[in-house]
């Protein structure tokens, strides 16, 4: 009789701990893009403010810890467990004004119970068994855990309404719109990223971006048909400061500059019936070892959405078995069919990119054209 009567006075204890006032809140806070690749996107998280109970908490769900063993090859291989956070708020959001980064905030419209079976879940979400969870960019990240957890707590009948600015878009198009073009970062998710991201993103899959979590919450609705959000404020509007990139450092001018080279190599070797050897080995390292990265990164990692991607028919892995054959100056017969094979698979290349398949990077253009230059010059050296 005594046990029980202990456990229920702890039991009582731990609902007693979960119980907000009835002036707490909870908001959505919404980040806008940092300077870098990570931070591009933005981040999104909830805050828990209970003044009466000297509680103003953010919990996000975008933490890794660097610590973790094989980090790196588990970050690689689409295996690594992000965690939930639980920080300060003045803490929150002093940095990521000292990071001129926008802050908004969306107060939920929510019953006094419905706050604390909220605040609860996060409770729970946040012990240390619960915290980890495999990250997924665009199906289970810092933004779509703000949709999915609010939705569960409200017996998922959340309604969420077509914002009248929402534009139908594919998966890269969301992407790229956070990025510029001419940079390593878009060129290099571009290249890494397959067809899969070409499809049509649904309406719900939209949310994936916490600027579009913002978007998508401002329009939403409860079963009752009230707003969910009650509120919404800027608590810090980022300084406008113009962001100077230099030109000669993007992937546009330095491909450029490298195509060029390719192709007045290739005229040379024209005009002085010669073969650079060197280039033709260096190209189809290049290629090859590229094409390589995309194999491993399609078939030995967990990433979907590196899967079908048709880069590699200008990044072509059996390069790098018929690199033996360009250092040669008599390459073997078949070489010359594989050369014709090559200009086929650039061929298809232009198809795929056509018709809407897989949409390649604008920059990649110029080498892609030295490429198949290159190619041609060296059909026409071993007839």
């Amino acid at each position: 009789m005594r046990q029980l009567l202990f456990l229920c006075l702890i039991g009582m204890q731990f609902l007693q701990a979960q119980r907000l006032s009835p002036n707490a809140t909870i908001s959505i806070l919404t980040v806008g893009p940092g300077l870098s690749l990570n931070d591009a996107f933005g981040h999104s998280g909830f805050r828990v403010s209970d003044p009466a109970q000297g509680i103003d908490i953010v919990y996000g769900y975008g933490a890794y810890d660097f610590n973790t063993p094989n980090f790196y090859l588990k970050f690689a291989q689409g295996k690594l467990n992000y965690n939930m956070s639980q920080d300060d708020f003045k803490k929150f959001y002093g940095a990521y004004v000292y990071f001129n980064r926008s802050v908004r905030e969306q107060i939920l419209n929510l019953t006094q119970s419905e706050k604390e079976s909220l605040y609860t879940s996060l409770l729970e979400n946040y012990k240390p068994k619960n915290r980890a969870y495999l990250y997924d960019f665009f199906y289970d990240n810092c933004a779509t855990k703000i949709r999915d957890v609010i939705n569960v707590n409200l017996s998922n009948n959340l309604v969420f309404n077509i914002p009248n600015t929402y534009e139908t878009s594919t998966f890269r198009t969301l992407i790229q719109n956070n990025l510029n073009t001419n940079s390593w970062g878009s060129l290099g998710i571009d290249i890494a990223l397959g067809s899969v991201i070409d499809k049509i993103a649904s309406p719900n899959e939209h949310m994936f971006l916490p600027k579009n979590i913002h978007l998508f919450f401002s329009e939403a609705t409860k079963p009752s048909g009230a707003p969910l959000v009650q509120n919404s404020k800027v608590l810090y509007k980022k300084n406008t400061a113009l962001v100077v990139s230099s030109f000669f450092l993007s992937p546009l001018f330095v491909l450029l500059c490298l195509s060029l080279i390719i192709i007045w190599i290739t005229y040379e070797d024209h005009k002085k019936n010669r073969r650079s050897r060197w280039l033709d080995t260096l190209l189809f390292f290049m290629t090859g070892s590229i094409g390589l990265l995309l194999i491993l990164l399609w078939f030995a990692t967990d990433h979907e959405a590196t899967a079908n991607n048709y880069n590699l028919l200008w990044a072509f892995v059996f390069n790098l078995i018929a690199l033996r054959q360009t250092r040669k100056i008599k390459p073997k017969r078949w070489f010359c069919r594989y050369l014709r094979f090559l200009l086929i698979l650039l061929s298809l290349l232009t198809l795929h990119w056509i018709v809407g398949v897989q949409v390649f990077a604008i920059t990649l253009l110029p080498l892609l054209i030295a490429l198949a230059i290159r190619y041609v010059y060296l059909i026409y050296h071993f007839k």
